[in-house]
C-alpha cells in the first residue's frame, strides 16, 4: 500500500533518515521505536508526504507520493503531529470539522461531533482549543484525524493513519483508548504507523515493530522478535531486562541502570 524504498533525508550534511525500506500494509499496525533523534518523526513525515525524500522514493500503491496533490493525499491518509499550535481562537468542534471537510463530508458538523465522542470529548464542542489541557488538545487533534478518514477502506482503497507520539500528553486510560482505536482501524482493513516511546505499550499493540537508531532501521519484526536485551542495550544504552508475559510471547521491559 505505502512503501519507502531506499529513502534518505539529509540536512546540513547529516543523514536524518539513512536508506530506509519500510512497507505499511492494510491490516497491520506498525509502531516505530527509538531514542530521541533517531529519525522516527522525519521518516513518518516523509511517508505521509509532508517531506520530500532527498534519495529514494515513497510509493502510494505504485504512484510516487511527489505526484500526489495535497487534496489527493488528504483523501488517502491523515496525520497526527507531535504538537500543533493554532493562531486563531477555534473551538474544538471547528478544529475537528477541518478534518471532516478535508474528507469531503456532506455533514461535517455531525461527523465532527461523532469523532469528538469517540475520543471521550463529548460536550467539549464549544470549548476554546487554546483553553484545553495538553492532553485534551491532543485528543481533539486525534478526533480531527478520525474525521478525515472516518472509514479505513473507502471505495475499495485502504486508508492510512500516521500518528506521531499520539500518547505523549495522555493519561494511561486515554493512551490505551487511542491505541485501541488505531487497532480497530487496522482490523477493519486500514493501515497505521505510530511513533511511541513506551516500549511496553508498543509491544502490546504492534503487529510490526521497527526500531530506529541514527537514521537507520536496526531491527524489525514482531515484538517477540524485535525487543531483546541486545537491541535495548545497543539502541538505548541501558540494561534492558526483557522478560516474557507468562503463557504469552509478548515481551515487557524493566529498564535498569544506564550502562
Amino acid at each position: 500500500m505505502i512503501r519507502a524504498r531506499e529513502v534518505s533525508i539529509i540536512r546540513a550534511g547529516r543523514s536524518l533518515v539513512d536508506h530506509v525500506n519500510l512497507d505499511l500494509k492494510p491490516g497491520c499496525f506498525t509502531i516505530v521505536l527509538g531514542p530521541n533523534g533517531a529519525g522516527k518523526s522525519t521518516l513518518l513525515k516523509t511517508m505521509a508526504g509532508e517531506l520530500s525524500a532527498d534519495r529514494g522514493q515513497i510509493l502510494y500503491d505504485d504512484l510516487d507520493v511527489r505526484k500526489c496533490s495535497a487534496a489527493d493525499l488528504a483523501q488517502r491518509r491523515a496525520v497526527l503531529p507531535q504538537s500543533m499550535a493554532l493562531a486563531f481562537p477555534f473551538t474544538a468542534l471547528e478544529v475537528v470539522r477541518m478534518g471532516a471537510i478535508a474528507y469531503g463530508s456532506l455533514k461535517p458538523t455531525e461527523d465532527a461531533r461523532r469523532a469528538l465522542a469517540r475520543v471521550d470529548l463529548k460536550g467539549f464542542e464549544g470549548r476554546a482549543y487554546q483553553a484545553l489541557s495538553g492532553g485534551e488538545q491532543q485528543r481533539v487533534q486525534f478526533a480531527r484525524v478520525l474525521a478525515q478518514v472516518p472509514e479505513p477502506v473507502d471505495g475499495g482503497r485502504p486508508k492510512a493513519l500516521f500518528l506521531d507520539e499520539p500518547t505523549a500528553s495522555l493519561d494511561l486510560g486515554h493512551q490505551i483508548s487511542v491505541l485501541e482505536i488505531a487497532r480497530d482501524f487496522v482490523a477493519r482493513g486500514g493501515a497505521a504507523m505510530a511513533i511511541l516511546h513506551d516500549l511496553n505499550l508498543a509491544c502490546e499493540f504492534a503487529d510490526h515493530l521497527v526500531v530506529m537508531h541514527r537514521g537507520r532501521v536496526v531491527s524489525e519484526g514482531t515484538p517477540a522478535e524485535t525487543i531483546t536485551d541486545e537491541v535495548i542495550s545497543s539502541v538505548y544504552g541501558i540494561r534492558g531486562a526483557v522478560g516474557r508475559v507468562p503463557q504469552s510471547p509478548m515481551p515487557y521491559v524493566l529498564p535498569q541502570a544506564r550502562i
